[in-house]
């Protein structure tokens, strides 16, 4: 069976001042993998955290390791180890390469299994979805609706959405399994056509979903009408969703849009920072007769506080008890999330006074908002304090309550008590996640700590996590930064050998300074690699390739700003100004002329 990683975590003084004495074999495993890392040494603490005095009442133990949901008596350790070592060679390639050696191995694979490599290889989708191909064509093997759902999303987040439909067209009118083809998949299709920026094929994936005989049933199809509507507008499509959504009530004149559909109209809105829109559909939404609920008016509270207005959502707070909705942590803890991000503790732990002597009181998410807000503050102490307050009440912190102390040091600079942490936590036996891994390479490609950084990505991989589009994009500039030039393509090669695309102006960089090292038969193979993929040419705006002319002219623009400050102070007469907003003439000579008149009539010429 898979061997079990240990997920939960612990406050940070028992992590730094607490040894692990009973560390867990796959751990001394991967640790004797890389031997040499400075980061598996053991320290004294570089920061001294509050210790934490006993609690009152014992100590709550930490919960087991959540019982592995891909468990199958009928494979091994062995074959999903065998899987991970062909899928992680970079020898081996999607398609017939990775077939073969699927084959010579010998593995009988199960649903369970192939499930289980999908779990731990998110960001490799060519690979993955040769592996399912390869598995359906085994004696005996029968694909799970989960397992289904997981091939078309690694499709879809590849944006293979061609072959995605081929898969659920094959099912549904073909001669394969029609059961496989679930409601979640069509979801997935929805949302990743949301992420990909394609909202007319997100919504024609909706009305083929809903127009298949006997799929859906009323309920299913409103419930995927909503979740079209929420993806869109998480996406920043609110537009398109509210355009959709008016088009439904015109050609359904009878029907009332649900709480639910109005909640995720108004969250796009406000996440879209339309405050007036809101506050119409606020309006719209009353008119109608449509009842608010305990999640609408959370949602407007967290609107308000998003928008900086967290006077307005504690107001809100009043309304709805005057309505009868009782409020709760949907409602709480973004006023706290907001006080906190703004400096205003006193005002924040004032609500989380209110907040606990609800029956439902503060969740995990309340206290990572005062961590978080301690720790964008600076005042690492009142961080680590809500910690052993959570610790005391039964709360286990989560990665995301660590993370914010990475966040902190990665801002900061602070290289030592950020690595420091992050030994801690690996001598103590508890597994950094990715979102860790990728703030501390940032904090060392940032302050020029290349060698560690490269240390740092080795020992991701070799604890379990599958390289993202972000994570190997930040390694190959860093990579090329150092001049291993040669490391940098071979990255560039295993992005592309996984399904990830990289970004073009990091094939821009690079072939740029391949070119300018006089590199061309490298540069040459990177371009073949780039070809290979559908990407965009399009560069951001602030890519330039001379830089030094860049450069110069920024300063040559600065300087003429400051000319033009000092003389605007000698002028009485703003009228002058406006005699020059129609001239033909260009920008820069519009200045030159401006400046020069007002001198002159200021006498200081």
């Amino acid at each position: 069976m898979l061997s079990q990683k240990p997920r939960h975590f612990l406050s940070l003084a028992l992590i730094f001042f607490k040894p692990n004495p009973n560390p867990n074999p796959t751990l001394l495993l991967l640790r004797s993998l890389s031997e040499q890392s400075w980061l598996s040494v053991p320290g004294n603490p570089l920061i001294k955290w509050p210790s934490l005095s006993p609690p009152p009442s014992p100590p709550p133990t930490l919960p087991p390791p959540n019982p592995n949901p891909n468990f199958d008596p009928k494979f091994s350790e062995n074959d999903f180890s065998t899987i991970t070592k062909l899928l992680t060679d970079p020898s081996i390639f999607p398609g017939a390469s990775l077939r073969s050696a699927l084959d010579r191995v010998g593995i009988d694979p199960s649903p369970s299994l192939v499930q289980a490599v999908f779990d731990h290889f998110d960001s490799s989708p060519k690979l993955l979805h040769t592996l399912f191909v390869w598995a359906e064509e085994q004696p005996g093997f029968r694909c799970s609706v989960k397992l289904f759902t997981s091939v078309i999303n690694v499709l879809a987040k590849a944006r293979e959405f061609e072959s995605a439909w081929s898969m659920i067209l094959d099912r549904i009118g073909g001669d394969k399994e029609a059961g496989l083809v679930s409601v979640d998949a069509f979801v997935t299709m929805i949302r990743r056509y949301a992420r990909a920026g394609q909202p007319q094929s997100a919504i024609r994936a909706f009305e083929f979903a809903t127009n298949l005989d006997s799929f859906l049933s009323s309920e299913s199809e409103m419930s995927l009408f909503e979740i079209l509507l929420d993806s869109l507008c998480k996406e920043g499509l609110v537009r398109v969703a509210t355009e959709y959504f008016d088009g439904k009530r015109k050609s359904h004149r009878d029907w009332i849009p649900s709480v639910r559909v109005y909640n995720i109209l108004l969250n796009g809105w406000f996440r879209s920072r339309k405050l007036k829109k809101a506050e119409r559909l606020w309006v719209e939404m009353k008119s109608d007769g449509v009842k608010p609920s305990v999640v609408t008016y959370g949602t407007l509270v967290e609107g308000y506080c998003r928008m900086r207005r967290p006077e307005i959502a504690m107001e809100l707070v009043g309304e709805m008890r005057r309505e009868g909705v009782e409020p709760n942590a949907i409602v709480f803890n973004p006023i706290i999330d907001a006080l906190g991000e703004a400096g205003r503790f006193k005002e924040a732990w004032g609500m989380m006074e209110r907040f606990s002597v609800l029956e439902s009181g503060p969740t995990i998410s309340t206290y990572n908002s005062l961590v978080k807000g301690y720790c964008k503050a600076g005042n690492l102490v009142e961080a680590s304090r809500i910690l052993k307050m959570m610790i005391s009440r039964g709360i286990v912190p989560t990665p995301a309550t660590y993370n914010y102390f990475f966040r902190y040091f990665s801002k900061s600079g602070k290289i030592e008590e950020g690595m420091n942490l992050y030994t801690k936590m690996i001598e103590s036996g508890y597994t950094p996640d990715r979102l860790t891994f990728h703030l501390l390479l940032k904090m060392l490609c940032e302050e020029g700590r290349l060698d560690l950084a490269v240390q740092v990505s080795k020992e991701m991989r070799t604890r379990g996590c599958d390289m993202d589009l972000a994570t190997s994009t930040m390694l190959i500039h860093l990579l090329c930064k150092m001049n291993k030039f040669k490391e940098a393509l071979s990255e560039f090669e295993d992005m592309i050998r996984k399904g990830l695309v990289p970004q073009y102006l990091t094939f821009q960089n690079m072939n740029d300074e391949l070119r300018k090292q006089g590199m061309t038969e490298m540069a040459r193979k990177l371009c073949a690699l780039m070809s290979s993929v559908p990407h965009s040419t399009k560069l951001p705006n602030t890519y330039v390739k001379d830089r030094d002319e860049s450069h110069e002219r920024r300063k040559s623009i600065i300087k003429k700003a400051e000319a033009m400050s000092k003389v605007l102070k000698t002028c009485s007469d703003p009228r002058e100004l406006v005699k020059h907003r129609s001239s033909p003439e260009s920008v820069e000579s519009r200045a030159n002329r401006l400046i020069e008149d007002i001198k002159t009539k200021a006498n200081i010429k």
